[in-house]
């Protein structure tokens, strides 16, 4: 095991430095995306009512930041497992992903602004890189029951 480890320190040391630039993206969120929810997400926001925003300019953050982290996860993915189809499956399921999140958050803003907790929910999964988690055992698992 130790070998094994040994060989591929390249590959552990390269997918922790794209786990330390996720890491550097939610650092720094504030100084690079504009989210006008962050503090409001922050604090005890039960009764407060929902901040200000620029609908044009919330989507392009959300763009910017979900692309970012995106194309780490894609990235990470590829540095695991080196595979280019499970990576073009991947980057559709998060084209998919992002298209329907979006269009739940703008819906819920728009017509069901009092539900906040959908609203902090769809925003989390817009902003962070949440299915790195479920993409990266499952693709495991999937390899493994493969090559059986």
């Amino acid at each position: 095991m130790l070998k094994n480890l040994l060989q591929n320190k390249g590959k552990i040391m390269l997918a922790l430095l794209l786990v330390l630039l996720l890491a550097v993206l939610r650092q720094f969120e504030t100084q690079l995306f504009y989210d006008p929810f962050l503090a409001l997400f922050k604090s005890e926001y039960a009764g407060s009512p929902l901040p200000k925003y620029e609908p044009f300019q919330l989507l392009l953050g959300l763009l910017f930041r979900y692309g970012l982290n995106s194309l780490l996860s894609l990235a990470l993915l590829y540095v695991i497992f080196e595979d280019k189809e499970m990576l073009q499956f991947s980057g559709v399921l998060f084209a998919v992903f992002f298209v329907v999140l979006l269009l739940a958050f703008f819906y819920i803003l728009s017509f069901q602004n009092q539900n906040y907790l959908l609203l902090f929910y769809v925003r989390r999964f817009l902003i962070q890189p949440i299915f790195i988690l479920l993409f990266i055992p499952g693709f495991y698992y999937q390899k493994m029951k493969s090559n059986k």
